[in-house]
């Protein structure tokens, strides 16, 4: 009991645990989401070697979203029952190995079942259902804050991992880069999920954000109120509006991220740009969203959501508009720098106000359910830009039907009532002692 307490006393004086596990997370992250980011740089490859179209080859990626975002949901229930720390270890476990597997392909046909069955199930017991449901547990005041920066991990990534495809595909070939992919997921995803991460803040006697319970002085950690539409039943989430504005608004969003980063590289090729000049490009992109969603993150944290969910949708509109409207490499820098500033910040605003609105009890089940409709829009959408590609030789058309799309995605963001269904809006703050109850913790401490 006295370790305990040493320990608990320790928590409190020192950094909260939870951002130790959000540490992990994003480096968990920038290894997993930034190797599958790097699809799209063998589109060209694959389809000289496999003698093959671009719309098979949008198949194999198309088939994995698709896939991905049905098998969300089953991650999320697991998520609910065995907690996410176990979910996610074996799922890193597995997509190293498969990632490994993809160098060994002989064709498009294996690359479709390997990659848009095999890797794409597993993926799902990682990013997002899972991981954004066990930080959700952890953070209630910072989630947006701890949610943004998991984010910024897959932006990091594609920094990192996507020029270095691309470099190492000049280097060596596609099948070594594959290789490396999955030892780099085994060696350092692996280690740093299996040593830190913990299902929720009660497994090590804290509380979300760092407070351990009345006692210790806290005053700005929130009593749990239940609000208006919190579950007891997942499928009650589909009864009320705020559950289909945002899986319909992430619907467009999976639509919009997954088309575009599979195909960034081949529109490059088809405006006169090298591969890489466009994963560079793509790379500029991931940075200035690795710090936009940090931001947009925090800043969430203090006003409505949704509103900031609706700019970035408008944002990203705009971006999409510009690859229409401006010539070829003007277009590509001023999508990377507007794409950047909305590309993974509807993540933590979608998951954070799913929490915030329907509580943690169904949590995983209902961001993977949310999850799901972003993976199908993304595997619908890859295959649609691909098909159109091969028909008439440019992404014109598909473009312009994603830039109505996500003016309506951003209306259906504006029109959600965060206030009056918030679990932010309903909640009040722990009184502070009494004078005559000695706290644990004082004013100083707590600053």
């Amino acid at each position: 009991m006295a370790n305990g307490k040493t320990e608990l006393e320790r928590e409190r004086q020192g950094i909260f645990y939870g951002w130790y596990i959000v540490a992990a997370m994003f480096f968990t992250t920038f290894v997993v989401v930034g190797a599958r980011t790097g699809f799209g740089v063998f589109i060209p490859t694959w389809e000289e070697e496999f003698g093959t179209s671009v719309g098979l080859i949008s198949v194999a990626s198309g088939v994995g979203w698709a896939v991905n975002g049905l098998v969300q949901p089953l991650a999320g229930h697991l998520t609910d029952v065995y907690g996410g720390r176990r979910v996610m270890i074996a799922s890193v476990a597995l997509l190293g190995l498969l990632t490994m597997a993809i160098a060994a392909v002989p064709n498009v046909y294996v690359l479709i079942f390997v990659n848009g069955v095999l890797l794409s199930s597993v993926a799902a017991g990682l990013f997002p259902t899972p991981s954004t449901s066990v930080l959700s547990r952890w953070f209630v005041l910072g989630r947006g804050k701890a949610l943004s920066l998991v984010a910024a991990g897959g932006s990091a990534g594609g920094i990192i991992m996507i020029p270095f495809a691309a470099y190492l595909l000049i280097l060596t070939d596609w099948r070594t880069v594959w290789f490396v992919f999955g030892l780099i997921v085994l060696g350092l995803g692996l280690p740093a999920m299996a040593m830190i991460v913990r299902n929720d803040p009660s497994e090590m006697d804290l509380e979300p954000d760092g407070g351990s319970g009345p006692e210790s002085g806290r005053v700005d950690v929130p009593v749990h109120v239940p609000g208006p539409l919190e579950t007891r039943d997942w499928r009650e989430s589909f009864r009320s509006a705020p559950m289909w504005q945002l899986s319909l608004g992430f619907w467009v969003c999976g639509v919009t991220t997954a088309s575009i980063g599979v195909h960034f590289v081949k529109w490059a090729g088809s405006e006169g740009i090298s591969i890489e000049t466009a994963a560079l490009a793509f790379g500029a992109l991931s940075a200035i969203n690795a710090l936009g969603v940090i931001v947009v993150g925090s800043v969430s944290d203090r006003m409505q959501r949704k509103n900031l969910l609706g700019a970035v949708y408008l944002i990203r509109g705009l971006a999409v508009l510009c690859l229409i409207m401006l010539p070829g490499t003007v277009a590509l820098w001023t999508f990377a720098v507007l794409g950047g500033a909305s590309w993974l910040a509807t993540v933590p605003l979608t998951t954070g106000l799913t929490a915030d609105v329907y509580g943690l009890k169904n949590l995983g089940t209902i961001n993977g359910l949310v999850n799901m409709f972003h993976q199908l829009g993304g595997g619908l959408a890859v295959v649609v830009f691909g098909v159109v590609f091969d028909i008439w030789g440019s992404y014109d058309q598909v473009l312009g039907v994603s830039v109505v799309l996500l003016i309506v995605a951003g209306a259906l963001s504006f029109a959600i009532r965060e206030r009056r269904y918030s679990i932010r809006y309903q909640s009040r703050p722990i009184e502070a002692p009494t004078p005559s109850i000695p706290a644990v913790g004082s004013a100083t401490d707590r600053d």
